[in-house]
């Protein structure tokens, strides 16, 4: 198994050049990106950096309050911001005309930015969202010649196997936000069940209200067929994989049944599951058939409390971390899943880690990168503008200044225009390699830190999809054997092994925020288990001397003399 590297991009914000930014502002004043704004030289430059794959997020046609560009607006009482959510699907057999730069064309230019991807040698992922749709689904001009979720229902029962959609007979819904001005309240009558299996036709402000759940049932229901058949036009248009939004949500049976009916046209589409119950990691991979599932709730929970400080009840800091021994404590819990498992320090839903919310500096994730990275083979993803440490700190409206990027939102992200800048000027291999004009740089806004930043991301990824250590390689965990050792702190140091051939590899990371000075050890048992050569310079006794800055990791090439920071 080979190591995917996933860019998750939105385009709606990613070619965005508008600054205007203004807070709860229209798509006419905010602006949006467009499919044409992911170039082939923004396409050259994802696999300059190493990635195999780009997530396009937000592609599928969602409810929005726009009514221009192509749009049909949504009663914005059942749309989250002016944009409107991309989890909150209109029809699923068409794309976001505000994507386009002719609406009337907006397929064949979805068409036109896959087949450019592939040509880069990427592959494409979008999204599936399989639970629930926005609950005007289907009212606004449906791709002709397919199926309309809920177009066949009969409302008059709350539940049958053969309806697509959970109803309250004589109960008008009753949402928990009011009408926006000089507007009509929206009525939908009778209620339906909302998304996050909120069974009532009263959901509160904190539940999915602007989404309706959709009813598979535990076994075959004309549910699962329409919902194959919408997969099945997908990866017919060249959509190489489907990040599957809120699995748990949905039986598993649905899902074991689909992929296996998808793979028998399409055998290399993957499937990636968002789950969140660690318990059942070994089901969706096993059982059902997914090919990664997200491992928010192992290691990238792991890596943000080893990160955080713990406060107290008055919010003060105290000297308490999360132990960096956690990380040994997931892989060791997940054991033949790890090369299943998505790592990622971002993603949409997640807060930046250079946001005040979470690391609070770009520069102090490397220590995290590295092992999420690299600690195994499993797929890491990446988050637009993370390789410069965006912080995600705009208030952009409906978001608020939460620490994460805007999907709700017409919004315009600084780094992003940042990133562009960098990649259509062909700056990225002087920032990488260290020879970019300061004076240049600084002419597009691009502060030392953040060139720092993307320069140590890039080496990272570009090492990771050249290693075949780092991408295929066994792993052996340092830290049980170095508890004694000189300097070193199993609850802020984490060291680790790759290897793979001819190629071995050493990792530290140092998650203080002091400089660490240690002398490591490898014992006879990782020479005998990775079957790694003893020489006079390697060997059993051998203690190597690390020094690693704060908050960051060093790596050394023990097949060869020298070392790559």
């Amino acid at each position: 198994m080979d190591k995917p590297v996933i860019y998750q991009l939105l385009p709606r914000l990613w070619g965005n050049k508008c600054t205007a930014n203004i807070k709860n502002g229209t798509l006419d004043q905010n602006g949006t990106g467009r499919f044409s704004d992911v170039d082939s030289a923004s396409l050259d430059y994802f696999k300059w950096l190493g990635c195999s794959h780009i997530w396009y997020t937000g592609i599928i046609r969602h409810a929005t309050t726009e009514s221009s560009h192509g749009c049909i607006a949504s009663n914005p009482q059942i749309v989250k911001g002016k944009a409107g959510s991309p989890y909150a699907i209109t029809d699923y057999y068409d794309v976001n005309p505000y994507l386009a730069d002719n609406p009337d064309r907006r397929m064949e230019e979805f068409e036109a930015l896959v087949d450019r991807t592939h040509k880069a040698g990427l592959k494409v992922i979008i999204d599936f969202v399989p639970n629930h749709v926005s609950r005007d689904y289907g009212k606004a001009n449906p791709v002709v010649g397919h199926p309309v979720l809920g177009q066949d229902d009969d409302r008059s029962v709350h539940w049958k196997q053969e309806n697509d959609f959970y109803y309250y007979p004589g109960q008008e819904l009753k949402l928990p936000v009011p009408p926006a001005p000089g507007r009509e309240p929206y009525r939908e009558y009778p209620a339906m069940a909302t998304g996050n299996n909120c069974f009532s036709p009263e959901p509160g402000i904190n539940d999915w209200y602007e989404t309706v759940k959709i009813n598979y049932c535990e076994t075959w229901s004309p549910t699962w067929d329409k919902m194959y058949d919408i997969v099945r036009f997908w990866a017919g248009k060249g959509v190489d994989g489907f990040r599957c939004d809120m699995v748990e949500l949905v039986p598993a049976g649905f899902f074991k049944w689909l992929i296996e009916r998808i793979h028998k046209d399409f055998p290399d589409v993957i499937f990636i599951a968002e789950v969140y119950q660690k318990d059942l990691y070994r089901k969706y991979v096993r059982e059902v058939g997914f090919d990664y599932l997200y491992d928010k709730s192992g290691l990238y929970d792991t890596l943000r409390t080893v990160i955080a400080k713990n406060v107290d009840d008055n919010g003060m800091p105290v000297e308490l971390w999360q132990s960096a021994e956690g990380i040994t404590r997931n892989w060791q819990y997940l054991g033949d899943m790890q090369p299943y498992m998505l790592n990622f320090l971002e993603n949409h839903d997640e807060q930046r880690f250079a946001s005040d919310f979470f690391g609070k500096n770009g520069a102090a994730s490397y220590a995290s990168l590295y092992v999420s990275l690299c600690l195994n083979p499993a797929p890491f993803m990446l988050y637009m503008g993370e390789e410069l440490g965006e912080r995600g700190m705009d208030e952009e409206g409906f978001s608020g200044q939460d620490g994460r990027t805007t999907i709700f939102d017409w919004w315009s992200v600084s780094s992003l225009r940042k990133l562009n800048a960098i990649i259509h000027n062909g700056l990225y291999r002087a920032i990488e390699d260290g020879t970019a004009d300061v004076a240049l740089l600084g002419s597009y806004g691009i502060s030392a830190e953040e060139a720092g930043i993307f320069r140590r991301y890039a080496r990272a990824l570009r090492f990771a999809a050249k290693s075949e250590a780092v991408r295929k390689g066994m792993s052996y965990d340092l830290c049980y054997c170095n508890t004694a050792s000189e300097g070193f702190d199993k609850t802020r140091h984490f060291a680790w092994l790759r290897d793979y051939g001819n190629e071995t590899l050493l990792f530290v990371a140092n998650f203080s925020g002091n400089e660490a000075r240690m002398e490591l050890t490898i014992p006879e048992h990782a020479f005998e288990w990775m079957e790694l050569p003893i020489t006079p310079m390697l060997n059993p006794g051998t203690r190597i001397r690390v020094n690693v800055p704060p908050m960051d990791a060093t790596m050394f090439v023990l097949s060869e003399p020298e070392c790559h920071p």
